[in-house]
C-alpha cells in the first residue's frame, strides 16, 4: 500500500466528495470583497457553486444588470483567486 501525505489524502478525498462545491463557495466568499469590491460584496446576498457554475444572488436590480455585463470578468477573477479553472459559467439570480 502506497503512503500518502495527509494534505494529499485530504485533497483526494475532497475532489471525490460532494463537499468540494461547498468548500469552493466558502473560498470565494472569503475573497469576494477583494475580487469584486466592497459595494458589490455588500449587496450580494449569497454565493453558491453547482458543478462549475457560480450562482450569485442579489435583490438589487441595478446590481444584477451590472453583474450580467461582468460575467467573463467574474469567471476570470474567481478562477485566478482559486488558482484553478473552477468556474466556467455565472448565473445571476
Amino acid at each position: 500500500m502506497a503512503q500518502m501525505q495527509i494534505g494529499e489524502a485530504l485533497r483526494d478525498f475532497l475532489n471525490k466528495s460532494k463537499l468540494k462545491s461547498g468548500l469552493r463557495a466558502v473560498q470565494i466568499e472569503d475573497v469576494w470583497e477583494e475580487i469584486m469590491g466592497k459595494t458589490i460584496a455588500r449587496y450580494t446576498d449569497k454565493l453558491q457553486i453547482i458543478n462549475t457554475t457560480l450562482f450569485i444572488y442579489t435583490s438589487v436590480g441595478a446590481l444584477k444588470q451590472e453583474l450580467i455585463y461582468q460575467k467573463p470578468k467574474i469567471i476570470e477573477r474567481v478562477n485566478e483567486a482559486l488558482h484553478e479553472k473552477a468556474i466556467s459559467e455565472v448565473v445571476i439570480k
